[in-house]
């Protein structure tokens, strides 16, 4: 067994290949529209739902089709003209499949982008070209960095209403440059677009001929997506374990879960954390049998060799590349509750299929949106602040790096009242 990748041998893009991304800005500036009009002009609506726009746009009086419509799916959003919750999307085209995240532009749910964004491999930040970088591109920016989204599209949108001017463009490409570049993104991908009237989101504008970048659609296409299972350490957290105790299977005991990363294989020499226990895989069951690897994003029960104690919340991990256990976890995070997080606040921590509980320590700093280099010295995070956070949890938890890894570098702080998620938090390097 091999895993499979997105790109084919000599670099081009598989047919299918699959790219999960994000759209994010300020309330107004089109994200909506531009959704709807790159389902449109790629023919990825169905009749049906054509006609329902277009009915729902007539009654309104309006002219052509509101294209907004096919992703404000609640009712609060079509009559509100805004977007509330993520709406995600699949379409295809016959280079590659998409699943798409619609999040909301509003302050108060910047809490939905980041569910939109943490699984993206691509975020396209909107801009209205008659107002520029707000402060609300900035926070999804930062969002977007700190979830460490691999790729970053910035639309700068309605250049109808600014006659398609070229040095608009130019002015606001290089000022959110300059805002990304503080924030440690390495490369962004600047299209002129009105979504709208259609340019530059699947097919090229003809009123500027001065851009000669590809459309965004075409750069969804195109931007290489790496999903090498073996260019991550292998990581299996656990979430159940399977012993029937019948007659059939007198003395099975296997430890099953979704693999967060990499590729387990029969014989391989692994950790059991936090224990620190060693053992090697001695078989892997699958939905369709014994195999002899397998990798993520695959749901397996892995069995030992070795009867040691493994329960849920346990990870397997090699046995030469398994991540640092800690009790003091230090992260970025983007406290999502309207309730304020401080310091003694007691929570819980849950990570993969662990959870425990903690008590926070520290909050050394919060990000001021205008300048990513200046942090100013907190007593509490509030909804919506973007933060660096230090917890002390009562057992211990084996912590990747975000930067090393989504998966197993991410955690939540959770109400232990209530149950309510109050932080989204990425583990910094080191963990300490």
């Amino acid at each position: 067994m091999t895993p499979t990748t997105n790109t084919a041998p000599g670099g081009t893009i598989a047919a299918t290949s699959l790219l999960r991304f994000a759209t994010a800005g300020s309330v107004d500036d089109g994200k909506s529209t531009l959704v709807g009009r790159l389902l449109y002009d790629s023919k990825s609506i169905l009749a049906d739902q054509l006609e329902a726009v277009e009915r729902v746009s007539a009654s309104r009086g309006q002219d052509a089709p509101d294209l907004a419509l096919l992703t404000d799916g609640l009712r609060a959003e079509r009559e509100q003209g805004i977007t509330i919750d993520v709406a995600y999307r699949y379409f295809a085209t016959a280079r590659r499949r998409f699943i798409l995240a619609d999040t909301p532009g509003h302050v108060q749910y910047t809490r939905n982008m980041v569910t939109g964004a943490s699984t993206a491999e691509l975020a396209v930040v909107l801009v209205d070209a008659r107002n520029g970088v707000v402060e609300q591109t900035r926070r999804h920016t930062a969002v977007a960095a700190l979830l460490r989204v691999p790729h970053l599209v910035l639309a700068v949108n309605k250049m109808d209403l600014v006659g398609y001017d070229e040095s608009v463009f130019a002015a606001i490409a290089a000022e959110f440059a300059d805002y990304a570049r503080g924030l440690g993104v390495r490369e962004v991908t600047a299209v002129p677009v009105s979504a709208l009237a259609g340019d530059n989101v699947v097919e090229p504008s003809p009123h500027m001929d001065w851009y000669g970048g590809p459309t965004i659609l075409e750069h969804l296409e195109t931007v290489a997506v790496d999903h090498d299972p073996q260019a991550a350490p292998a990581r299996l957290p656990v979430q159940y374990v399977i012993r029937p105790q019948s007659a059939e299977h007198p003395d099975y005991r296997g430890y099953a879960g979704q693999i967060a990363s990499g590729v387990l294989r029969v014989g391989a020499p692994v950790t059991v954390l936090p224990s620190r226990l060693t053992t090697t895989i001695e078989a892997i069951d699958t939905l369709g049998g014994p195999a002899e690897a397998a990798w993520a994003p695959q749901s397996v029960t892995v069995r030992l060799a070795d009867d040691i104690d493994v329960s849920r919340g346990d990870m397997i991990a090699p046995a030469d590349g398994a991540p640092p256990v800690t009790r003091d976890l230090a992260a970025t995070v983007c406290h999502v509750a309207d309730r304020p997080l401080r310091v003694g606040d007691r929570v819980l921590v849950k990570h993969t299929t662990r959870t425990v509980k903690a008590v926070v320590k520290a909050i050394p700093s919060r990000l001021a949106l205008d300048d990513p280099a200046r942090r100013t010295a907190v007593e509490e995070l509030r909804a919506n602040d973007i933060g660096q956070v230090v917890v002390r949890t009562a057992e211990p938890i084996a912590l990747d790096a975000y930067a090393r890894s989504r998966r197993t570098g991410s955690f939540l702080l959770i109400d232990p009242d209530d149950g309510t998620t109050l932080t989204a938090c990425m583990a910094t390097e080191p963990a300490c």
